[in-house]
This record gives C-alpha cells, structure tokens and sequence, in this order.
C-alpha cells in the first residue's frame, strides 16, 4: 500500500509537471506571436456575472462587456462552453466558431482553466434555458501558469486554504462569503458608530510602553531613535487621553499584536474595535455592544437567529445581565458575597468546588474570578453580560461606588466565548498609580504580561478625565459568530502561518558555524537520591519515544500545554505538560521526545492526562529552567527506551 501510494504520489508530481511544461510553453508561443496578454493594462467591464442575471430580461439581446477566470471548458469543434467566474459569482459562456473571427475562436480553444479573459457578447438564454453570453470576440488578459485544484476535490486542505488564500478564495464561495460578511460588519460597526456622534480616530502602532491590557507584547527596534519599542496590545491608553482632551466621544478600528500562542480563537495580531464615551459608564456600554450585534446580524444576514459552535443562538434584544457573584452562584452554589472580602474563605470556598489556585494569588477576588473563570464561563451559551469583576483583575475599571472590593466592568459571553470586555472608566489618577504600580511589581517578578507603568497617561488623568464608559471587543471574533466558523483563521485573510521551510537545514552552509560555548558555572541541580530503586521496580515505567501530531494552550491555564502524541499504537494518546513558561505550542509540532506511557489517567483541567512527558529541569541564578528532552527525528514512535 505503501509503495502504491509513492508511485501515485510520484506520477501525481511528474503530471503537473507536464501540465506547468505546457502551460508555459503556451505562453511562449503568444508571445512569439506579439499577443503577450500581460502587456495588456486594462479591459473596459460593463456587466458583471449576477447582474446579468438578476436583469436577464431587460439585458437579453444587448451586447456585454465581461471579465474574469475561465472555472471550466466543455465542447468540441465548432462549438465550446465554459464556466466565467467574476466577484459576483459565475456565467456561462457560449462560443461558436461562425458566430467569431476564426483565429480568435481559435485562439481561445487553446486556452485553459484558470485563464483569465474578456468576453464581448450578446445575453441569451441556450436551449436549455440556462441565462448566458454568446460570444462575439475573447480576449486573453492573462495567462494563469499554475493548474486550479482538482475539479470535485477542489481547495479542502485547511492548512494549505490558509497558505494560499487566493487560491482559496477562487476555489470556495463560502471562504469568500465569510470574508464579504466580515467587511460587512465593519462598515456596519462604523455607521452604527458615526450614528451615535462618535469620531473615528488612529493611535500609534508603535510605542515605547506597552500598556492598557495584560499580554505579552512584539519588541521593535527604532534606529534612528535606538530605542526599542513595542508593537500595540491594546488602543485603550492613547484613546481615554483623547477623552481627557475633550473629543468626548472617540473609537478605532485597530490591528493589535500579542505575542502569544496561537488557537482557533487566537491570532498573534488581530482587529478590534475600542470606543470611550465621556458622561456614560457600564449601563451605556452594554446597549451599545447589544445594538452593535444584533443591528449587524438583522442587517448582514436577516434574522437575529444564528447558529455557531453547534449551538442555536437567539440574539433577539434584551440580553440577559447578571453579576459574576449570582453566576457562580447559579451554576455551583458557591456564596462568595456572604464571605466577602475574606480571603482564606474564599480560596477555601473556590478549591470546594474544584477550582485550581495554583499560581493564583490567593485573595477573595482572584478565587471569586477562577471559580468563574473555570467553572461558569462555558456554560454561557446565549448572550449574556458579566458584570461587577473583582478589583484584583481589573486594573483600568472604576471601583463601584456600593462595594470597594468590585469594580463597574463588563465582559459579554456567547457560546462559553468573550465577545466584548467593557468598564465604567478608572479616573482617579492616584488610585491609577497604585494599580500600575502594583503591575510593574509583578512585572518585575516575571510576569511579563502585566502591565507597565505609564506615568504619562496619569499625567493626562491629573489634568481630569469624565466619567467615561469604555468598550473593546474582537472584530475576527464578531465576525466568527456571523459566519458560522469555529476558527479564527477562517475570517482572517492572511492568518499568522509557521513556515514550511523552517526546519529545513541549508544543503550547503556558507561557512562552518562555531561551536556554541555553554556556560554552566551558575547551574544548580538538584540533589541527586540516596535512596536506590531495584531493577524490577524501575523496569515497569514504559518509557517511549512519542511524535508531537498537535500541541496547543489549554483554556484556562496559563500553565498547560495539550499535547496530542503519537505513540506507535495508532490511537492517538493525550499528555498534559506545564511547560507554557518555556515553550510556544507551534514550535513543539512534528517533534519527538520521551513519555512515560503506563501511568494511570489523571484529570487535569477536566482533561485526560494519560502519561508525562520527561523534562529536564535545573536552576539558574535563582530561576528554574527547564528543557522538554527531544530526540532525534529518525526513532520512530513508540520505539521503547532502556
């Protein structure tokens, strides 16, 4: 079977590289011929395929001018049929050989599919009543080199639709509708926006603070000012400096950079929208988050009923709103408002109902977030506002009035997804300061997604700043929901891809590169045991060599990494490892390394670990390091150690 599938594969590559042989050589002989069709600049379109037939019968018998790519042939001789497809959807085309000067007819039997071309001609219906254009006169606008994907098969792998977009989009109609509802809801979102009397403003890419949200941010270089500088994780910061200057009523369409993993919900840079209004607070940003969504969805699509990650959703008005406390309430019975402010009952409180605090700091806010975080957020299947966050995860939110330890913040929820994060706007420049600081102080203890402090905004905040409402949510993931799709990268034109050259090795290296010097005089190793272990007893671990099929974040957890192996028995096994610290799901994929194999299942975030994966650990200066042991690519999985 093997073998059968090499040859297939080999007789696969040797036809298309006939088929590139001759396309090219096609080329040649036009041009040979003085009618290169790439010295041609422009074609003059009339008509475009779906207006043709959407007015047939005011058009029928009037002479047309259309354009685009040839999607199939069929015909012999005298007569030839084919498929045009233009960006309103596709045509049949009719060319007969008496009804055309000879050599252009011809010339066009000679064309392929792909090629793009200009067709002058009357509209008709054929005798089998299929609305098309007659031909009179094609012209060849360019010639397409590269074959399209196999007619029935056509463009499927997800990978490669990624990587070739423009491919995609000529091959799948619903990659194209997704990416047409998208722009959609944009134009949309900005008409909705000028409505209200807001002013649509740009902010700096570029900044030497990274700041208004907790991620890991791009580091830049700027040489002409030889400064290092970050690429933007939020527009927050610079947008409320335009409300203390008194544009009042600001947002930005924006591309932001985090430096982070990558999952079907997330994208190293992405769009969102962030919008401040000054005199308005929580209450004037859940309307308009609601009238942003369910306007687009009646608009764009006609209904408010959608239907996204297998669930049917009713995005109707008059969303339901609820405090976190009533929520976790709703769904475990834990009562955190009758412990309020208690943080040992709290931790206590969040570990009864099986919340993992581990690397959490244990106070009654963080519990009261980690019981929501992991126990109730999934379970928000239709839309849903989250209200009253806890003061320890809202850095940038104003305390609430009622009760010092919440703040005035808001994330909106659908199908067990964020869809929007909005606060009654912190104005308090000492209360600001206080909190900035508290992040430079976990910053400076390795958390490198806490904030920095940004002694400027506080400055502009000393010159006083409105009560200001303030919203931000996720266009790709707006547009996610409207669409259908389950994954990010199928609204995203260009999606972050690794390279599939990456781990490619030069053939030939331009020199012989130097030997890395490794300096271990500041390595600490752990002791090793007094304690000896038989034979017998450490024979039973399985150890084996296992390929790394998949690896990605577990949700939740900024610790685990899922890793879906390949262990030589055909049935895929899953391992969860707290490496994230070290390593980027991505660059783990198609790697192999060493498992024990035989320990007993054990739950881990509501997932099956089945095994572990053997890491070498040390410190260094105080710091543990740590290395996931790979081996050489050539021991296949399951091969087992001794």
């Amino acid at each position: 079977m093997a073998e059968q599938t090499r040859n297939n594969e080999q007789n696969e590559q040797q036809d298309l590289s006939q088929i590139l042989q001759v396309r090219r050589e096609k080329l040649k002989a036009l041009q040979d011929e003085g009618h290169d069709p790439f010295h041609i600049t422009k074609y003059d379109v009339t008509h475009h395929a779906q207006e043709i037939k959407d007015s047939f019968d005011v058009l029928e018998g009037t002479e047309v001018h259309i354009a685009g790519r040839l999607m199939s042939k069929r015909g012999m001789g005298k007569v030839s049929f084919c498929d045009l497809q233009d960006k309103s959807g596709r045509i049949q085309i009719y060319a007969r050989k008496d009804e055309m000067d000879e050599a252009v007819y011809n010339a066009f039997k000679k064309c392929d599919i792909g090629d793009i071309v200009g067709v002058r001609g009357d509209v008709f219906r054929t005798q089998k009543g299929e609305m098309s254009v007659r031909a009179h006169d094609i012209t060849l606008l360019s010639k397409s080199l590269q074959p399209l994907p196999e007619k029935f098969h056509g463009l499927t792998d997800k990978e490669l639709r990624y990587r070739r977009r423009y491919v995609d989009l000529i091959m799948n109609p619903e990659s194209k509708r997704n990416f047409e509802i998208r722009s959609k809801f944009v134009a949309f979102l900005r008409r909705y926006l000028d409505g209200l009397g807001f002013m649509e403003v740009e902010t700096p890419v570029l900044s030497p603070i990274a700041g208004g949200a907790n991620a890991r941010p791009f580091i830049t270089h700027h040489n002409t000012l030889d400064i290092d500088m970050y690429m933007r994780i939020a527009t927050e910061l610079h947008l409320k400096r335009l409300i203390v200057g008194g544009l009042e009523r600001v947002y930005e369409v924006g591309r932001i950079f985090r430096n982070e993993g990558m999952d079907t919900k997330h994208n190293p840079e992405f769009t969102t929208c962030e919008l401040y209004q000054a005199y308005t607070n929580l209450d004037g940003m859940m309307d308009i988050l609601e009238g942003i969504l369910t306007g687009a969805a009646k608009e764009i699509l006609g209904t408010y009923q959608i239907e996204w990650l297998g669930h049917q959703i009713d995005l109707t008005p008059s969303w339901k709103r609820v405090t976190m406390a009533d929520a976790v309430k709703n769904v475990t019975g834990a009562d955190f408002m009758a412990i309020e402010g208690d943080a040992d009952a709290g931790v206590a409180l969040a570990k009864s109902v099986g919340v993992d605090m581990d690397g959490v700091a244990h106070t009654w806010g963080n519990a009261l977030y980690e019981t929501f975080d992991q126990k109730v957020e999934s379970t928000l299947i239709q839309p849903t506002f989250i209200t009253m966050y806890p003061v320890e995860v809202s850095p940038l939110a104003k305390r609430s009035p009622a009760d010092p330890h919440l703040t005035e913040r808001y994330e909106m929820f659908i199908c067990g997804c964020e869809m929007g994060n909005a606060f009654s706007e912190l104005n308090d420049p000492i209360d600001q300061y206080e909190r900035f600081k508290a992040q430079a102080e976990k910053r400076a203890n390795g958390d490198d997604e806490a904030d920095m402090m940004d002694e400027d905004f506080v400055l502009a905040l000393e010159y006083g700043m409105p009560p200001t409402g303030g919203l931000g949510f996720g266009i790709d993931r707006c547009a996610m929901m409207l669409c259908g799709t389950d994954s990010i990268r199928d609204v995203i034109l260009f999606p972050t891809m690794k390279p599939i050259d990456t781990d490619k090795k030069p053939e030939k290296p331009a020199a012989p590169a130097a030997e890395e010097k490794i300096d271990f005089s500041k390595v600490e190793i752990e002791p090793l045991f007094a304690d000896y272990v038989d034979f017998d007893t450490f024979s039973k671990s399985d150890f084996r060599a296992v390929k790394i099929k998949a690896c990605e974040p577990v949700k939740k957890s900024k610790k685990l990494l899922k890793f879906v192996l390949d262990d030589g028995t055909g049935t895929d096994r899953v391992i969860l490892s707290g490496i994230h610290e070290y390593y980027e799901p991505e660059e783990l994929v198609g790697k192999t390394a060493i498992a024990i194999v035989n320990l007993p299942a054990r739950q881990m975030m509501g997932i099956d670990s089945c095994g572990m994966l053997i890491s070498a650990v040390h410190s260094e200066e105080g710091k543990e390091r740590l290395h996931l042991l790979m081996v050489d690519p050539h021991i296949p999985a399951g091969a087992k150690l001794y």
